[in-house]
């Protein structure tokens, strides 16, 4: 849907990560949009913004092409 809407995909990532409040691994959908990273989350109701997002530690992201692995912060 996001790609007909007009989304390129390099703007959009599943993101692997760990929540770190269920300590379990989870997955989400990170869309680049308007100087922001929008994240689609099926625990979540709303489209966020990654930034509203605390409990999440990401470990790596993918697309159609490429994935990148994702250091956490010291």
């Amino acid at each position: 849907s996001l790609r007909w809407l007009g989304f390129p995909d390099d703007d959009m990532r599943i993101v692997v990560l760990q929540d770190t409040n269920l300590r379990i691994p989870h997955a989400v959908l990170a869309v680049a949009a308007q100087d922001d990273i929008m994240i689609l989350d099926n625990q979540i109701q709303e489209v966020v913004s990654h930034r509203d997002i605390v409990h999440y530690a990401p470990v790596y992201s993918i697309n159609e092409q490429h994935w990148w692995i994702h250091i956490p912060a010291r």
